[in-house]
């Protein structure tokens, strides 16, 4: 997607976490992933409006640095800082050209955020620049579309969003048009890279213990619509997860 893009639809960009997908998929599967995050400092690259900086925050994280490549997100993240004060910073950055910070970091988190690369050297760049602010053993946590969705299968309109491919091939993978069926909906391109480039990527930098997880739907999702709802969504999973070591 591109920073015009994220400058346009800025705090509308939160309203992505409510949809059934995020909500019961994407944001428990992310956070249970990561885990106990008490006591430690956390990088949230791609951070957004900061919805996942909040959550760590929340959860016990001691210092929490956010950095995104669009300005108004970051804005609309400093304006949620401002309103409910937790001690979260934000920064205007790209990945790819993440200087050396001034201090590592236990954890970072990656939500939707190397998919962006342009190719494998772009996203080799942003793998090196994640690995040299973690602590040696720092974690690197990875929320990425499922390499191996197919998109011939069911709609995944009833859970909020819509992936189709737009026919155009990167050297990374194919290209997808992802659509949040927001009012109004909003519509960004992206990549879907291989699985053999994202570990390639990753082991290049220097990340070991490359582990791929699957996305879950909470007990809460079952509740609140039935478990023949999400059967679509289990066979034909749209979003996976990677976590590594530094």
């Amino acid at each position: 997607m591109s920073v015009q893009l994220y400058d346009e639809i800025g705090e509308a960009f939160e309203g992505f976490k409510a949809l059934p997908l995020a909500r019961y998929g994407e944001v428990p599967s992310f956070l249970g992933m990561v885990g106990d995050v008490r006591g430690k400092s956390v990088l949230d690259l791609a951070s957004g409006t900061g919805f996942y900086s909040r959550e760590v925050k929340r959860s016990g994280a001691t210092e929490v640095f956010g950095v995104d490549i669009s300005s108004e997100m970051v804005a609309v993240a400093r304006a949620f800082e401002e309103r409910d004060p937790l001690g979260v910073r934000y920064e205007v950055g790209d990945v790819s050209e993440l200087p050396l910070l001034e201090q590592h970091f236990d954890l970072a988190l990656g939500v939707q955020l190397l998919h962006y690369a342009e190719d494998t050297a772009a996203m080799e760049r942003m793998c090196r620049n994640v690995h040299r602010n973690l602590k040696p053993g720092g974690a690197f946590y990875v929320f990425a579309q499922n390499p191996d969705y197919r998109f011939d299968g069911p709609s995944l309109a009833k859970y909020g969003f819509l992936c189709e491919p737009t026919g155009e091939e990167i050297e990374t993978g194919p290209r997808v048009r992802i659509t949040a069926l927001l009012d109004p909906p909003i519509s960004f391109v992206g990549t879907c890279p291989r699985r053999e480039v994202y570990e390639h990527c990753l082991r290049t930098a220097g990340f070991t213990e490359v582990t791929w997880v699957p996305l879950e739907v909470s007990e809460e999702g079952v509740r609140e619509f039935g478990a023949d709802f999400w059967a679509d969504c289990h066979a034909n999973p749209p979003l996976e997860m990677l976590r590594c070591r530094a």
